[in-house]
């Protein structure tokens, strides 16, 4: 699955490990995160997160 990383702050969104603080399941894909959800660790919205090549 595709990892996205915010520009803002660097923190990576890895789908296989979610966002358990903030009720995003393991296994979830980025495109269904919720559209209201932000970066746990600098508050930048979803849009602010771009996909990292690998």
């Amino acid at each position: 699955m595709q990892k996205y990383r915010c520009i803002i702050c660097g923190y990576v969104y890895d789908p296989a490990e979610g966002d358990p603080d903030n009720d995003i399941a393991p296994g979830t894909p980025f495109d269904d995160v919720p559209e209201d959800w932000v970066c746990p660790v600098c508050g930048a919205p979803k849009e602010d997160f771009e996909p990292i090549e690998e």
